[in-house]
């Protein structure tokens, strides 16, 4: 199948290389030079486990070839998939404008364009996004309808950063919104290789099921972090009783995510509460629980804050700095938070993270950290021994594999202030050891 991807950011370089992999030629559209230059060359705009070795066999094989013209990406094509950015709005809303732009050049492309042409969804929108206002858009604009040589698929994708690949290979399940009567068989057919059940159900149906998934995985981690502080103030060991909690695989539903440790972030968990709670207020309902997520999760970084601060203003290593250990992705990074309060009050701070190279940042990412720690080179270290050598608190968020040992064995006369909850850590000799969770 012939597959043009726009937006070639975490999704689109993923979808790219996966697609791909599975025999397809793929075209990545984007407006960035840049990017398009990347993967021309063979290489990945993002850092993400196994996609170098991915972009640069498709883009020697031919099959993966990048763009910045709409026109000709949709003639030579017959599915584009739209991956652009869908940012939070200053009310909490989804910025839209991205996918609007692309919905537009994509229909005013088939509208100059002989034979049928299908277009998917994979970026995060709200329920009611297709039907309310990207069909009619893509219909006005490419002059056909639904059904008469077009087709419109909701298809979220559901991949994790750090795992992108393994999750495009092996999905829990494929989502795929589409009108009534429609078994969406263009998809089937691409997603055949992939061991996963498909489920097809209404636009608005597999629209939400992208949002609510990410607001129950910020409802799970907030609730384990608040509930592992309170235990941890009575004393009890609180990933010992989470242990214990997720023993019940037939009422609490799943361990993922029930880990007492640091707060959340990234650019899906923050966006899409948000999001889910502008659609409460657009009706006035009440979302009491709801609306206390962010808040408990900033309360997390202060208590993490304060865990540094009663030590008086001694210098800071910060291990990790994106929002997770194995991508570079620091918007909305508690980590990036955590440290610009600390710089704000005046902390002399090392921060290294091994995935985190400065120079490689780009786009909303490095937007985002340009605006947050606009000198963010000039406090990075290249090594864990850089990082010790200058400190005397350790905050450790979290470590690579690799960096593990080497971290351990220079940890001797530090406050080590665990905000990953390692095991190893809280028997270590010769440490003064602190966790948010006890």
């Amino acid at each position: 199948m012939r597959i043009s991807v726009f937006g070639i950011g975490y999704v689109g370089v993923v979808s790219c290389g996966c697609l791909a992999e599975l025999g397809h030629d793929v075209i990545g559209v984007d407006i960035a030079a840049e990017k398009i230059a990347m993967l021309a060359a063979g290489r990945s705009p993002i850092v993400e486990d196994e996609i170098d070795t991915l972009i640069a066999n498709a883009v020697r094989l031919g099959k993966l070839t990048s763009t910045d013209d709409v026109e000709d990406a949709v003639n030579r094509t017959e599915v584009s998939f739209i991956s652009v950015g869908t940012p939070s709005a200053p009310n909490g809303s989804v910025a839209l404008g991205a996918v609007d732009a692309v919905v537009a050049a994509i229909g005013r492309a088939i509208r100059n364009k002989t034979g049928p042409h299908t277009v998917v969804m994979r970026s995060t929108v709200p329920p009611g996004t297709a039907e309310d206002r990207l069909i009619p858009l893509l219909q006005r604009e490419s002059g056909r309808v639904l059904g008469d040589q077009l087709n419109y698929y909701s298809n979220p994708e559901f991949l994790r950063e750090g795992s992108s690949v393994r999750d495009f290979r092996a999905p829990p399940f494929t989502v795929i919104g589409a009108s009534d009567g429609d078994n969406a068989s263009v998809l089937r057919e691409l997603y055949a290789p992939i061991p996963a059940p498909i489920h097809v159900a209404t636009y608005r149906v597999a629209e939400s099921v992208k949002h609510i998934s990410n607001v129950y995985h910020a409802v799970k981690l907030a609730f384990a972090n608040e509930a592992g502080a309170i235990l941890a103030s009575y004393g009890v060991d609180a990933r010992e009783a989470f242990r214990l909690l997720c023993e019940d695989r037939v009422l609490n539903v799943s361990p993922a995510y029930l880990r007492p440790g640091f707060a959340f972030g990234g650019s899906c968990l923050p966006k899409d509460v948000r999001s889910f709670l502008s659609l409460a207020d657009a009706h006035d309902l009440s979302a009491p629980l709801l609306k206390q997520l962010l808040p408990a999760n900033q309360a997390i970084i202060d208590r993490a804050f304060d865990a540094i601060t009663r030590h008086g203003r001694l210098p800071v290593s910060l291990f990790g700095l994106a929002f997770k250990q194995g991508t570079d992705d620091l918007r909305e990074s508690p980590y990036v938070l955590l440290a610009e309060r600390l710089i704000g009050r005046g902390y002399d701070l090392r921060i290294y993270d091994r995935f985190v190279q400065v120079a490689r940042l780009m786009g909303a990412n490095r937007s985002y950290i340009d605006k947050e720690i606009p000198h963010l080179e000039r406090l990075m270290v290249i090594s864990p021994e850089a990082a010790l050598s200058a400190s005397r608190i350790v905050v450790i968020g979290h470590l690579a594999p690799e960096d593990q040992q080497s971290v351990l064995a220079g940890l001797s006369g530090h406050i080590v202030i665990d905000l990953d909850g390692l095991e190893m850590l809280r028997t270590l000799p010769g440490i003064t050891y602190e966790s948010l969770t006890g």
